[in-house]
Order: structure tokens, then C-alpha cells, then sequence
């Protein structure tokens, strides 16, 4: 009987899912998907010091968003009664009696201060520190006396001095030589497995027959085969994916969010404490940011390097005008990715499917996917390239399909001031922003339309260059341009287009430099659709509105 190929992907849940864990998933998926066999969704969830409250249901949301669906886990069941380790306690605990019971792992009772004192004297003796395992394994009752007197009482796995083999798929045959591993912790002090424990009892009792994972973890196979090996288990086929980085060869890493906010935060200090004009408007920023963040310590924190919750920062960094690096899956989906894009990107990090083909969707991905054209080495994470994927994806999208990728970036940004247009609005912007790159384009270029005229802020950048400069030409033109727009009957884009182009014309001005001191006025920058739709769509009295307020706000500040 043919075996039924089973492969998993077990996230622990302490944030949203990165990237590389969703290539991992991918993979996984792609080879259930091209074997006819089954894809699992487990949750490790044993490391309670890590885990953070809600963040399966933000793995598992992150997930569905990209259309990875799984035949078994959480919310869908399964032949497994339970897919969140910590429901199976019980079962590693019994596991754990097994391997005791056959002289293959023992109680151990050391404190973390002994273990320290043991590691610093390998350190001072130049060697490497490995467990001195006891010539006699302590008893049950030798345990529970450990135990009765405050120490902690761990199961240590008793590894076999011999060589290791780890047969991937991907690197081929790997050796770790006898005593490169010394005899680790699979039950802690509280009862909880730990992860090479829960792992290797899970994928038995699952019946995994294909683990796909990053390369990080292949030295904990052999951890995993010596547990194997002791409990009769069958051995699935392992696959180590190479490690994805960024362009420059560093680690992508979650750290990169924090660290980009902690910088444009000590810029606003800075600001804030020196002389100049822009210190109020600094110390005000400042105050915004504190509360948001909920105060001094969260602050505080961040300065040391320890991260607020991630929708805590992104509100930080949308305050400070600061766009984060993109490194889990929400981070794409909140900058407007579209799902399908982005997977058929991350499918290309260390894989190819041969013929130069790139542009593929699941079901061709399915049907071409193969552990024999998975690469060794690290896989770089072009952005570029991924923008490029995206822009040609929405391009070649219905308006149904563009429509509703816009609606998904509105649903995880819930401050964009696009929030309460109707389908037909946002239709027009879709078609106003044609060849964007991100949803996030349509929302920078339209959104100043949409905020309450008394909240819209000006780019003194753009305003010091187009309306200020040259003797206050721009300001000059707008004046005039008030005038005139100021007996326009017709409002519609087109009759404001050649009454523009006129203006224009009659003045020796190319469009350019009558576009731009109204575009700064109503919008507050210098990106926008065309002006004579940016116009239409604000409405003649909200546009004349904002081109009164900015005319007479710059009129004054030229007399300065």
C-alpha cells in the first residue's frame, strides 16, 4: 500500500508570520498539493516564556491570507485530537516515562547556577561544555526528594556516543561526528516537553512523513533521530531550505522594525531640544508618540532595544512618518500586496522550476514543485524584484480582482482616511492610480483628498520650493489661479482642465507650474492624480476652501 504523504508546518506563536516561516509553509503545502497528500497546520505552543497571547490566530489569519488552507489543525480537526502542543501534555509526559523506564533518558537535578558554575569552568579549561552525565541515573524516588527540596528536576535524552547521519534531501548526507551532542532536556522542571521532545512525539503520532524546514534547524535532527532511534520511531524524510536574507547578506529580521522607529525618534528628540523653528512642532510629535505607545516606559523600553506590540509600532512609525521594513506577512499585506504576488515571489527563494519561468500561479506552482530543485545556498529577498512581481500582478488584474485588494489593505489600515468610500469611489481611484505598484500608492496619492480640511498637513519642503521660492512666485500664481477657479461654474475635471491649460497658456507657464502651487493647497504636497481630478473629486468647496487657507497661511509666512 502506498504511503500517504503527510507534511506540517508548526509555527510557534509569538507574532505574525515571517517571511521565512511562510516559505516554509509554502513548500510544505506545494509538496502535499503535488503528491496528493495531506498538509497539517500544528502549533508549538511550549515555550511559555515566548508565546504571545492571540498569535496563532494571527499565524493562522496570515495564512489563510496567502490561501495556504491546511487539511488538518486548529479549526478544522483531524485524526490527531489536538494540533496545539500544549493539549498534549500528558502524551509527552508519558513518552517521557517510556524512555526512563528503558534506561534511555534519566532525571537530572542540577540548578541554573550549577549548570553556569559548569560552563564557566569548561570556558576557563578551553573546551566545549557537554552535560557530565551521571554514571548512575537517579531513581524515581531519588527525583521526587530533588524535588521536595526546592530543585528543579528535569529528563535528560541519554544520546548515543556514535556517529549521526542526516540524510537531506536538499544537502545530501550530513555527519555530526559522536559527542558533538551531549544529552539535552526533554522534559523541563514544570512538565512542559521541550521543543526537540514535543517535536519528534508529534510527528510520530501525526504520521509526518516529509519534514520541510530552514536550514537552522539541521543540526537539531540529529537530536531528533537519537529520540527516533530510542523509541522505535519511523523516520520522515527531512529537507533543510536554505536561510533567506536581504540583498546585503544580513539576517531579516523582526529587530529591523524597532530599530528603524528608535531612529527616527531620537531624530524628532533632537529636534525637539534644539533652538529653531521646528522644535515646537517636534516636542508635539513627541507627545503623540508617548501616547500612543502608553508612556515613558514603553519608551523606555524601545531605547533598549525591547519592541512594543507590533500594531503599537506601526502606529509609532505611521506618526513619525516612517515606513517599516517589510518582514512578515501582515507587514505586506498592511503596505497592499496582493496575496498572489507575494507567494509566487516567496516560492522563488531558494526554488525554481526550471526554463526560466518565474510567473506562475498555485495550481502551476503545485503542479511543477520538487525538493530537486530546491538550491543549498542562502536566498536573497530582492524587494525590487517583489515590487516589480506585484506591480505587473495588479496590472494584469480584473478591476473586480484590483477592487477588492483595495478593500483588504482598508480592512488592516484602519486609520487611511479612504475608509467610508463607497465601490464606486474607489473604483475611480483604482483607475486614477493606474500602474501602482501597492494599494499603499493609492492611499499616498489620493488620501490628502479625503482628510478633514483643518487636518491637512503641508510638505514646507515642496512649499518652501514651489510657492516660496523666487520671490514667492508659486504664491503669485495661486492668487491668481483663486481668482479665476473662483467664477468656474463647471467643476468636472475636464472644463477645469482647459481652464487650467488656458491659464497656462495665456501666462507662458507650462502645466507643470500651474499645477503645483494648487496641487500644495489642496493637498499639502506635491503627489496627487491629475490635478484637474484631484480638484473634481475634492468638490468646488472644499477645493477653494483649502486654495483660500493655503494662499493667505503662505501669504503671511513670505512677509517673515
Amino acid at each position: 500500500m502506498t504511503q500517504v504523504v503527510r507534511t506540517r508546518f508548526a509555527p510557534s506563536p509569538t507574532g505574525y508570520l515571517h517571511v521565512g516561516g511562510a516559505r516554509t509553509a509554502l513548500f510544505n503545502y506545494l509538496l502535499a498539493r503535488r503528491l496528493g497528500g495531506k498538509f497539517i497546520l500544528r502549533i508549538e505552543d511550549t515555550d511559555q516564556t515566548r508565546n504571545i497571547e492571540r498569535a496563532d490566530a494571527k499565524l493562522m489569519d496570515d495564512l489563510r491570507w496567502l490561501g495556504l488552507q491546511w487539511d488538518e489543525g486548529p479549526g478544522v480537526g483531524g485524526p490527531c485530537e489536538h494540533y496545539h502542543q500544549s493539549k498534549r501534555l500528558d502524551r509527552y509526559r508519558a513518552v517521557g516515562r517510556e524512555l526512563i523506564a528503558a534506561g534511555n533518558a534519566y532525571y537530572a537535578f542540577e540548578t541554573p547556577a550549577e549548570l553556569d558554575a559548569l560552563r564557566e569552568a569548561a570556558r576557563r579549561e578551553k573546551r566545549n561544555f557537554r552535560y557530565p552525565r551521571p554514571a548512575g541515573f537517579p531513581s524515581e524516588a531519588q527525583a521526587q526528594s530533588a524535588r521536595d527540596a526546592g530543585r528543579p528536576v528535569v529528563v535528560r535524552m541519554k544520546v548515543p556516543e556514535q556517529e549521526c547521519i542526516i540524510a537531506d534531501q536538499i544537502l545530501g548526507d550530513v555527519r555530526v561526528a559522536p559527542g558533538e551532542l551531549d544529552d539535552f532536556v526533554i522534559l523541563k522542571a514544570d512538565g512542559w516537553p521541550t521543543y526537540h521532545f514535543a517535536v519528534v512525539v508529534d510527528d510520530q503520532d501525526m504520521l509526518v512523513t516529509h519534514v520541510l524546514r530552514g536550514q537552522e534547524h539541521l543540526l537539531n535532527s540529529a537530536r531528533h533521530m537519537a529520540l527516533q532511534n530510542a523509541l522505535g520511531y519511523r523516520r520522515p524524510v527531512y529537507a533543510h531550505l536554505p536561510i533567506i536574507q536581504n540583498m546585503d547578506g544580513s539576517k531579516m529580521s523582526k529587530r529591523e522594525k524597532p530599530a528603524a522607529v528608535r531612529a527616527a525618534l531620537d531624530a524628532v528628540r533632537k529636534l525637539a531640544a534644539a533652538a529653531g523653528p521646528g522644535r515646537e512642532a517636534a516636542a508635539a510629535k513627541l507627545e503623540e508618540v508617548r501616547t500612543i505607545a502608553g508612556g515613558d516606559a514603553v519608551l523606555a523600553a524601545l531605547a533598549e532595544g525591547v519592541s512594543p506590540e507590533q500594531d503599537v509600532l506601526r502606529r509609532m512609525a505611521a506618526a513619525l512618518r516612517v515606513e517599516l521594513p517589510e518582514i512578515e506577512i501582515h507587514d505586506f499585506r498592511v503596505s497592499g500586496y496582493l496575496p498572489e504576488a507575494l507567494l509566487n515571489f516567496i516560492a522563488l527563494l531558494g526554488w525554481s522550476p526550471g526554463n526560466d519561468l518565474e510567473r506562475m500561479s498555485v495550481a502551476e506552482m503545485c503542479a511543477l514543485f520538487g525538493l530537486e530543485r530546491i538550491g543549498k545556498t542562502n536566498a536573497r529577498f530582492d524587494r525590487a524584484k517583489l515590487l516589480n512581481f506585484n506591480t505587473t500582478a495588479a496590472a494584469a488584474a480584473t478591476p473586480e480582482r484590483r477592487l477588492a485588494g483595495l478593500k483588504d489593505y482598508l480592512a488592516v489600515n484602519d486609520t487611511s482616511p479612504l475608509h467610508g468610500l463607497d465601490d464606486a469611489a474607489l473604483s475611480k481611484l483604482l483607475d486614477l492610480c493606474a500602474g501602482f505598484r501597492v494599494f499603499r500608492d493609492i492611499e499616498v496619492k489620493c488620501g490628502a483628498i479625503f482628510v478633514a480640511d483643518d487636518a491637512l498637513e503641508f510638505d514646507m519642503d515642496a512649499v518652501q520650493k514651489n510657492l516660496l521660492k523666487a520671490d514667492a512666485a508659486g504664491l503669485k500664481t495661486l492668487a491668481e489661479l483663486r481668482d479665476i477657479l473662483a467664477t468656474q461654474t463647471d467643476w468636472s475635471a475636464a472644463a477645469l482642465e482647459q481652464t487650467l491649460r488656458q491659464f497656462g497658456e495665456q501666462r507662458g507657464l507650462g502645466l507643470g507650474k500651474v499645477a503645483q502651487p494648487l496641487r500644495i493647497a489642496v493637498t499639502g504636497g506635491t503627489i496627487s492624480p491629475p490635478i484637474f481630478d484631484t480638484l473634481a473629486l475634492l468638490g468646488r468647496e472644499r477645493a477653494m476652501g483649502r486654495v483660500a487657507r493655503a494662499a493667505e497661511q503662505f501669504r503671511a509666512a513670505s512677509r517673515e
